[in-house]
């Protein structure tokens, strides 16, 4: 197990114990990504940290999965990571009617296409934006503390 990996399973459990939840109770994530290599590498590494990890591949399958938490509240989901642009619906469209729908679940917003119009409004909207390329840690450590 590589320093970094150990770092952020320690990281991991304390953020569950300051939760008050049992650290086997593994957070879910929804990862909404459109490129299969880039979901692919997003989702094996949150599971590798020991995350759940559920993937969506475009933005309907997205507003789907997200729809389905009111049906079933056991399903619930912890975070949302998402490319903002997306077939059928893009991620900045899911967040603003996420907000306008009162949830308050963390977002990771990423994007290759960066401009000063979209950080303004994903930062308003209280996400965490991302370009694109971007290092694979720093992801993985923001994961964490925006699950904490």
């Amino acid at each position: 197990m590589t320093d970094k990996r150990a770092k952020r399973q320690d990281a991991f459990a304390a953020m569950m114990a300051a939760r008050g939840r049992n650290p086997a109770e593994t957070p879910r994530i929804l990862v909404a990504e459109d490129d299969p290599d880039m979901r692919e590498l997003l989702t094996a590494s949150l599971r590798d940290d020991g995350f759940n990890v559920e993937e969506a591949s475009d933005g309907g399958r997205l507003l789907v999965r997200v729809a389905s938490t009111y049906a079933a509240p056991d399903t619930s989901i912890d975070l949302i990571i998402s490319d903002i642009r997306m077939p059928i619906c893009d991620g900045l469209q899911i967040l603003r009617n996420l907000r306008r729908a009162n949830w308050k679940i963390p977002v990771i917003l990423m994007t290759a296409f960066s401009d000063p119009t979209t950080e303004a409004e994903a930062t308003k909207l209280g996400a965490v934006l991302i370009d694109k390329p971007f290092d694979l840690d720093a992801f993985r450590t923001t994961v964490i503390s925006l699950l904490a």
